[in-house]
């Protein structure tokens, strides 16, 4: 299993996650046979946004004596009422369904804090103002979560969230298929038929924009959503109007900038290890570029995937790592230290390209990749 940091929260996570889906409504032997699972393979990172009582129960029995070898993505704002998962903004049903989530997990503390679901700017604003944000602030001043967290489907809300300074983890829907949709308040309309009736060409400037300033900001992502609730993954239900694999679905995800773990939402033992196995998997097997060039309904001409076919470079250059950092400048307008500092230790900088076009040739997206090293070379000096 592969580890990275999760932005600046000093968290490392594995690549690959779990959703809880997989431990609801499972005896307790089968949370725990999940749990064995996920150890035995290096499964860290688990997102915990149902308030199902039973599930929240079974985990924590299944985690006692090996807690500290996970990292829990504990949600606050859910709650369990009339048997059944309900969003909340009011502050004591908060406090009590997240004190709830603790005992029952028989621990005194949750490595990430997610206040959930918030996919609208007036949501924003009021969980930013509000007894939300000052709950989840107390619960990080006195050690109950280590960082605060927020999930969102909608990359305004979520820009404006990273933007103020207050959170230090990103919960976010990443696909290659919800990537082409503009923000919206409304999450059914970005996995709508309709929504891509019509061709798409290249990713929603405001979701490249989110990526980029998590990186920028040290905000960690982790993914939800990676397949589209399984659609991605059906040729009659995938909005590409083709079915992609486990395997491309979740390296698209690991490629884009601040992404930290992929949360699985795996349900049975096999598909839990269906995901582990994209660990050892060939880098055919991962390889997205080519699939997605030959997609009906979509494009990405012009726009870099950060897929690596550009490579080998004959100079060395990593022209990948190269168009990155530039795009965290443009996204930027300046030179960030970081971007900069990394830039620099490059072993080959976009100066040293001799222009022979190779790279060019190979991408399957018709990227400018000539046209990149000259304004990276400009931007970066070297």
């Amino acid at each position: 299993m592969q580890y990275r940091k999760l932005g600046r929260t000093g968290l490392e996570v594995s690549e690959i996650g779990m959703g809880c889906e997989g431990f609801v409504d499972k005896p307790f032997e089968q949370v725990q046979a999940l749990v064995d699972t996920m150890e035995a393979a290096g499964v860290n990172c688990i997102d915990l946004y149902t308030p199902n009582p039973e599930f929240r129960s079974h985990l924590g029995q299944a985690l006692q004596g090996r807690r500290e070898k996970f990292v829990l993505q504990a949600h606050l704002c859910t709650i369990w009422k009339d048997g059944q998962y309900q969003r909340t903004r009011d502050i004591e049903e908060v406090r009590t369904s997240f004190a709830d989530q603790l005992q029952r997990l028989q621990t005194d503390h949750a490595e990430i804090g997610m206040i959930h679901y918030v996919d609208s700017l007036s949501d924003w604003e009021g969980v930013q103002a509000g007894a939300v944000m000052a709950y989840a602030l107390e619960l990080k001043q006195r050690g109950v979560i280590g960082c605060i967290g927020l999930s969102s489907h909608n990359p305004e809300a979520a820009l404006a969230a990273v933007e103020s300074g207050l959170i230090d983890v990103l919960m976010f829907s990443v696909n290659p298929c919800y990537d082409l949709q503009p923000a919206s308040e409304d999450l059914d309309e970005i996995r709508a038929e309709k929504s891509y009736a019509q061709p798409l060409v290249n990713m929603d400037p405001q979701r490249r924009a989110l990526y980029e300033t998590c990186q920028r900001l040290g905000v960690g992502i982790t993914v939800m959503k990676a397949f589209g609730g399984g659609d991605l993954l059906n040729p009659k239900l995938s909005p590409a109007g083709k079915a992609l694999t486990l395997y491309q679905c979740l390296h698209y995800a690991l490629t884009r900038p601040a992404v930290a773990s992929v949360i699985s939402g795996a349900r049975t033992l096999e598909e839990l290890q269906a995901s582990i196995a994209y660990e050892t998997a060939s880098q055919e097997e991962r390889d997205y570029a080519e699939a997605f060039a030959a997609l009906p309904k979509i494009s990405w001409k012009g726009h870099c995937m950060y897929c690596g076919h550009c490579a080998p470079c004959p100079v060395g250059i990593d022209v990948a790592v190269v168009t990155k950092f530039l795009n965290l400048a443009k996204a930027q307008g300046l030179v960030p230290e970081t971007v900069r500092e990394h830039y620099a230790i490059l072993p080959h900088q976009a100066g040293e390209c001799i222009a022979c076009g190779a790279c060019e040739a190979r991408c399957p997206f018709a990227v400018p990749v000539i046209q990149n090293m000259q304004q990276a070379r400009a931007v970066f000096g070297a």
